[in-house]
């Protein structure tokens, strides 16, 4: 496929469809849920998806269906968090046995992990620019059964 990966339906219904485009209307939608957490995730990870996923469920943005995408977020801000603790403990370089200066591997990796960090994070509007996209739509006033979701949601 060439070109922009096409928007998620629900993502152009809350930002109000500008191009108004037809919608597709057999466009899976996955079950809302946090999927089940893998366990082989690093322990930074872990604590990362526990932080995160009941917030982005609450958001709707997370669906049991997510669970690779998400993963691969919260391991690649374990795998971030690993190589700044290298960096504050060992410096930014290093030098060998023959006087070769050069940067530390954790640089790299730091770097590595950020970019994954945005790719994987915009998928769940885990940056200001990504939600600054999203315009949720109010609820009516007096609508009884939108202010019941409204103090639902707000209890979690």
């Amino acid at each position: 496929m060439v070109g922009r990966p096409p928007k998620p339906t629900k993502l152009k219904i809350l930002q109000g469809n500008p191009g108004k485009r037809p919608l597709p209307e057999n466009e899976p939608q996955p079950t809302v849920a946090i999927p089940t957490r893998p366990g082989w995730l690093s322990p930074e990870a872990k604590h990362e998806w526990s932080r995160l996923a009941p917030e982005l469920e609450r958001l709707e943005l997370l669906t049991i269906v997510d669970r690779g995408a998400f993963a691969a977020y919260c391991q690649s801000w374990a795998l971030y968090v690993d190589a700044v603790k290298d960096i504050v403990d060992n410096g930014t370089s290093f030098t060998t046995d023959t006087g070769y200066e050069g940067p530390r591997p954790s640089v790299g990796m730091m770097v590595k992990m950020l970019s994954a960090m945005s790719r994987f994070g915009g998928k769940f509007g885990l940056s200001p620019a990504d939600r600054a996209k999203i315009d949720l739509p109010k609820p009516a006033k007096g609508d009884e059964f939108s202010e019941f979701l409204r103090r639902k949601l707000s209890r979690g």
